[in-house]
């Protein structure tokens, strides 16, 4: 399988995983799914099309930021988000078994699921092909301020957090898809994908170098 649908799948396998146990009493989705998850809940469009929606806004975001340093590939961000919206929707229903009860397991699921999505934001920054909107635009801010990837990560995780959080409270007077779970996750995912980085980065840039070059010219 090509490393980067690898990556998509889990990043969206993952994320689906969260949505499918989130109601009340639960622990809430992902950071970066936190916004579309809240819309969803009170309005008929489903959690892949708010998806789409997000990312093409994140987009925008970079192109404000960047301006005429807006990288090439990262119009690639278009297709891939369609197609990771979609893979979302087309999915809900393939977890409806991952529902555990016991808090400990709900944890355990959880912190699983931050070490995979550490994993593969490491992996995509590495492989520098085509990264999701939420990396990408952590990257330009990232680049633009001279800041460091993993602790810009954190805070544009809590940021979306909060965000959703206060979204919940205004569309429906209470908090809605973000519990202690998100916040877990807006910690843990940027230093998982830093540590990694710091400890495996060059060697999976030596790797891919490698790759590169072995592949046949297209």
């Amino acid at each position: 399988m090509d490393p980067q649908v690898f990556i998509f799948h889990r990043r969206a396998v993952c994320q689906l995983a969260w949505h499918q146990s989130d109601h009340p009493g639960r622990i809430g989705t992902s950071p970066i799914s936190s916004i579309p998850y809240t819309l969803s809940i009170g309005f008929p469009l489903s959690l892949g099309m708010f998806t789409l929606f997000y990312s093409l806004l994140l987009i925008v975001i970079q192109l404000v930021i960047l301006g005429r340093r807006f990288p090439r590939q990262f119009w690639l961000q278009l297709p891939v988000s369609l197609g990771f919206s979609l893979f979302i929707d087309l999915s809900m229903g393939s977890l409806w078994f991952l529902s555990p009860e016991p808090y400990p397991v709900k944890l355990i699921c959880l912190l699983v699921g931050c070490l995979v999505l550490g994993v593969g934001v490491f992996m995509e920054m590495a492989a520098s092909v085509v990264m999701l909107p939420g990396e990408c635009t952590i990257k330009a801010i990232s680049s633009t301020w001279n800041k460091d990837f993993g602790k810009t990560k954190v805070a544009v995780d809590l940021t979306m957090a909060l965000s959703a959080a206060a979204l919940g409270f205004f569309l429906y007077g209470a908090l809605t898809g973000v519990r202690e779970g998100t916040l877990i996750s807006a910690l843990l995912v940027g230093l998982i994908a830093r540590w990694i980085n710091q400890h495996l980065g060059s060697r999976a840039q030596a790797l891919l170098s490698v790759d590169a070059s072995a592949s046949p010219a297209i």
